[in-house]
């Protein structure tokens, strides 16, 4: 608590200030400092309208921000926190919540709003005027348009503009005169919202550019991370609850290949052997003289014929006796 010396009285109001302040550094994880330096008050408690029930948003002097933020610090031993007052600028203001601090980014981005661009501001873009009906019945707005470049003219009873018109570029300054044009146009060329100076959370401090990702390029590095991992734990034969299925499938398929290039004739083999073997007939008659051939050779190399699919045993009525694999079964215990 701030307790006021004698030597230099403290107004009692900024000792109560700063005590609200640091009940609300105290209450959540995540602070942050925002600006809204140039946030117009219309679109201001529009925003606040949309982040109340998210956060709680808190405006006062920056001198007693800073001096709450400090002696939370130091009350709570904890000098990294005291660094958050570093970021503080201008217009700045304490929001207080329990969302991590990339949702707290992103819920603030997404309540920008557009709003009309001031005299003296910087054109954050190309501003483009297009042609057409402004709706606007003739009077005093034309010379308006004319003046600061924009070609207008009276167009059936109505200010029409005839043609798309850049009427500064990227970078320029915005003329008051233009400003106030532009605004009557309804043209809003600049976002406004609450911009993050910086968050706190667990002994970090995030500024904005820590916070903004691209969505769709981190999960797609997400996704091709997890692919590499994969597929080196497949090659690896290194088993895991994701990869330990395609693993057993990938080792089966390895040993059946095997048994069919050396021939070891089992019953998960048997058939792609004799298809091996049929085929390799077919291509080694292919090449000898019809002479050396019978005329059913003939007839199958002529006609292109498949290998035969070997057909499934009927099933025996009465019940085999169960004969123990021997150990040098090798390969076929695979199958």
């Amino acid at each position: 608590m701030i307790e006021a010396k004698s030597e230099h009285k403290i107004a009692p109001w900024k000792i109560e200030e700063v005590n609200a302040l640091k009940e609300l550094l105290k209450s959540t994880n995540i602070i942050a400092l925002i600006d809204m330096m140039e946030v117009p008050a219309v679109q201001l408690q529009e925003i606040r309208d949309k982040i109340r029930d998210q956060m709680t948003l808190k405006m006062s002097r920056n001198t007693l921000m800073k001096r709450a933020i400090e002696e939370v610090a130091e009350e709570t031993g904890n000098p990294e926190f005291a660094k958050l007052a570093d970021y503080m600028d201008k217009g700045a203001a304490i929001i207080a919540t329990e969302m991590n601090p990339f949702k707290l980014y992103k819920t603030l981005d997404e309540s920008k709003s557009p709003a009309p661009v001031k005299g003296g501001a910087i054109a954050p873009c190309d501003i483009e005027v297009k042609a057409g009906s402004t709706g606007m019945p003739p009077g005093p707005f034309l010379s308006e348009l004319k003046a600061v470049g924009i070609p207008a003219a009276i167009d059936k009873g109505k200010i029409g503009i005839k043609e798309d018109k850049v009427v500064v570029k990227e970078g320029e300054v915005v003329s008051p005169k233009l400003a106030v044009v532009l605004s009557a146009l309804g043209i809003k060329p600049v976002t406004v919202g609450l911009n993050v100076l910086g968050v706190y959370e667990d002994g970090v401090i995030y500024t904005e550019s820590d916070l903004k990702i691209d969505e769709e390029e981190f999960v797609g590095k997400i996704q091709k991370a997890f692919t590499s991992a994969f597929n080196l734990s497949v090659n690896a034969v290194i088993p895991t609850s994701a990869t330990v299925e395609t693993i057993v499938q990938k080792a089966f398929n390895d040993a059946k290949a095997v048994s069919v290039e050396s021939a070891f004739v089992t019953d998960k083999t048997a058939d792609a052997i004799l298809g091996k073997a049929y085929a390799q007939m077919i291509a080694v008659a292919g090449l000898a003289g019809d002479d050396a051939l019978d005329e059913d050779l003939k007839g199958k190399i002529s006609s292109g014929a498949a290998a035969p699919v070997a057909e499934a045993p009927v099933e025996e009525k009465k019940e085999e006796k169960k004969e123990e694999a021997a150990p040098s079964a090798g390969l076929g215990m695979l199958f």
